[in-house]
């Protein structure tokens, strides 16, 4: 029997008895996968071959997991330098036994919100103890990575669980093909045997040229052969999203911001009523640049209306901060916290002119702080900031532009909570429902900026502004748990690929 050169490869090297996945027998055939595949399912056609299909799952350590390996689990090690200092005789400041355990960072959060649940001990009022009786030596998350580090497999599909939500482990899945020949094949292979045809499987110009083609035979093209597979680049889910949200707020007649990523604090802070002193305008929350590390293009007259705002307030009865006010420290760069950096450059006619109401300007662009990275917190993220300048406005019309504006991403179930900010009054937080945890999900701030704001940027009209997290609306939307899903060195590569944006 004359078959095409993979074809024959194929049948003669497949068994009756055992069933050889295409990988294994481009291994033994010297072929590639794709030209195994396409062989295989001719011979398929032909009643040579049975191919079969199975689901295998694998698991492989990410980089944090690989460090737990080495190092231990955060949780691991809080309890060994409990044990150290004797908390399981008396409870033991909290603070010191983190600082000896050597943790940092996010570890910290990573070992107190795993030591109870492992049964390590309690933490409880700034103290820890330790349960004598632990045994970490037999922790199956410990046990699980160590195998997976050393090749092994990992039955127990609770712990992998665990350590896939805790980011430790990848979890794939991937469809295994595999031949096994037929009782006709073993007839024809015994009876017959198999040749080799002369089969071209390419047209080439020489072939053209010389009229070779008309004499040559061509294998036959298999349309549901596998291919390899390519994947080609794709807009990232969250930037689709910012471009739908870009958008939607033009359609409500809003025009777009664009403003500095690194600014003067006194755009991102002073300018809005923050106090110097104010805890969030300290290193512990915001990066400040070193190179440069001030900016001299400042309006010299508003920044004297500010710094009077901050220390006498506005107005007969104004009242301000009596705090310690210093113009170096206005002129600091920073990477900005919000983009109502930008809000504040446009209202005061820095940016383009002064403007006359009715005026709406809204951004979509990175913000950056120096949080602890969570489920919903990252150093840098999407910033949906908004305002909306005009006469006589007021709550109701802000809660109205929120109703319009999420209902246009199928969300209708807002919550809104009253809430304090140094330049809005009165301010809230919103909130909306995530749609698999059932879980409330703060999705903005928002408020009517105070006199203290306006006055000395020269705004003698009502504005109301907003400032929305674009990962969390998509979060909302996609039912996602933690934003690294999507955002960042743990994202998930596959779910990134498939995930196209709701319209």
């Amino acid at each position: 029997m004359k078959l095409p050169e993979s074809q024959a490869a194929v049948l003669q090297t497949a068994s009756a008895n055992e069933a050889q996945t295409f990988e294994q027998l481009a291994d033994e055939t010297g072929q590639k996968p794709e030209t195994i595949s396409g062989a295989a399912f001719e011979l398929e056609d032909e009643g040579l071959v049975e191919v079969s299909e199975s689901t295998e799952e694998s698991v492989a350590l990410t980089e944090e997991g690989r460090e737990y390996v080495e190092d231990g689990l955060p949780e691991v090690r809080l309890y060994e330098a409990a044990m150290d200092a004797g908390a399981d005789e008396d409870p033991a400041q909290m603070g010191r036994i983190i600082g000896q355990s050597g943790l940092e960072g996010p570890q910290v959060d990573i070992a107190l919100s795993n030591y109870a649940r492992k049964g390590y001990g309690t933490i409880e009022s700034g103290e820890i103890t330790a349960d004598p009786d632990a045994d970490p030596e037999s922790d199956a998350e410990a046990q699980a990575l160590a195998a997976l580090a050393a090749g092994e497999s990992v039955e127990d599909g609770g712990v992998v669980e665990q350590l896939e939500s805790r980011g430790l482990v990848t979890v794939s899945e991937s469809t295994v093909r595999s031949v096994t020949l037929t009782d006709d094949a073993v007839d024809v292979l015994m009876m017959e045997g198999v040749e080799t045809a002369e089969t071209v499987g390419q047209l080439t110009p020489e072939m053209l040229t010389s009229g070779e083609w008309r004499d040559v035979e061509f294998a036959e093209y298999n349309v549901e052969a596998d291919a390899e597979r390519l994947d080609g680049g794709k807009t990232h889910i969250l930037r689709q999203t910012a471009n739908r949200v870009k958008d939607t707020l033009v359609g409500m007649g809003f025009e777009e911001m664009e403003g500095p990523h690194a600014d003067a604090d006194f755009w991102i802070n002073d300018a809005l009523f923050m106090p110097q002193d104010h805890p969030a305008r300290t290193h512990w929350d915001r990066f400040a640049l070193s190179n440069p590390t001030e900016i001299r293009d400042l309006p010299e007259d508003l920044v004297e209306r500010v710094e009077d705002a901050h220390h006498n307030g506005v107005g007969e009865d104004g009242e301000g901060y009596h705090s310690p006010w210093s113009e170096d420290f206005a002129r600091a760069i920073a990477l900005r916290g919000h983009t109502t950096s930008l809000s504040m450059r446009y209202l005061s006619g820095h940016e383009i002119g002064d403007l006359e109401p009715p005026q709406r300007f809204f951004s979509v662009e990175k913000v950056y702080r120096n949080d602890t990275l969570d489920p919903t917190h990252l150093l840098e993220f999407f910033q949906i900031e908004g305002w909306v300048m005009a006469e006589d406005l007021s709550v109701r019309d802000l809660m109205g532009t929120f109703e319009e504006f999420y209902e246009q991403f199928g969300i209708t179930d807002l919550q809104y909570k009253p809430h304090y900010n140094p330049y809005t009054e009165p301010s809230f937080e919103l909130f909306g429902e995530h749609p698999t945890t059932g879980e409330l999900v703060e999705v903005g701030n928002s408020g009517m900026f105070r006199e203290e704001v306006l006055q000395p940027l020269g705004v003698d009209c009502d504005v109301m502004a907003w400032g929305l997290s674009l990962e969390r609306l998509l979060m909302l939307m996609y039912g996602f748990e933690d934003i690294r899903d999507i955002h960042g060195t743990l994202c998930d590569l596959e779910l990134l690929r498939e995930t196209e944006v709701l319209h």
